[in-house]
């Protein structure tokens, strides 16, 4: 698997290029979805003005949000042996880190569990009913705890 990381913008608590690869990597590995063949992941960190623009257009969303996933989707007639695209990660770097400020969470913490979610959703997993946001974030937390990170979902102490 390759993760193509790309810059866009810089701001404080910005994981590395490998930190990033390495959780992407991580969550696909242990999603219980890991595809077939050779794949790689675009992931791309980007500042409020762009994460907003692709939120109005992709989502018909006003605003800026911490992470957008794009799933490329199955390419016709592409053979098994050539590298096939899951898609694209963005992440917003000023969003997570106020919401990690907000949410009184370690920055690096928060960034880990933007980069699992933001990779489970290129994998199928998907939050718009109970059932299925109860199995997402079950699995987001076991995937953060396999390294050490909190539940972010869990409440407050």
């Amino acid at each position: 698997m390759q993760v193509d990381v790309q810059f866009a913008c810089a701001d404080i608590g910005v994981p590395d290029e490998q930190e990033i690869q390495g959780w992407v990597q991580h969550a696909v590995a242990r999603s219980g979805r890991l595809p077939e063949g050779a794949f790689d992941i675009g992931v791309r960190i980007v500042g409020a003005a762009e994460i907003q623009s692709l939120n109005q257009q992709y989502r018909n969303k006003d605003g800026a949000t911490n992470v957008l996933s794009f799933p490329a989707g199955a390419i016709q007639g592409l053979p098994s042996t050539e590298t096939r695209n899951l898609g694209d990660i963005v992440i917003c770097a000023s969003v997570v880190r106020d919401e990690a400020v907000r949410q009184a969470k370690p920055l690096a913490d928060h960034w880990a569990h933007m980069l699992v979610h933001g990779a489970l959703h290129l994998l199928g997993f998907d939050h718009s009913g109970d059932r299925d946001a109860e199995e997402m974030e079950s699995l987001e937390a076991s995937i953060l705890h396999a390294r050490g990170v909190a539940n972010p979902y869990a409440s407050a102490p």
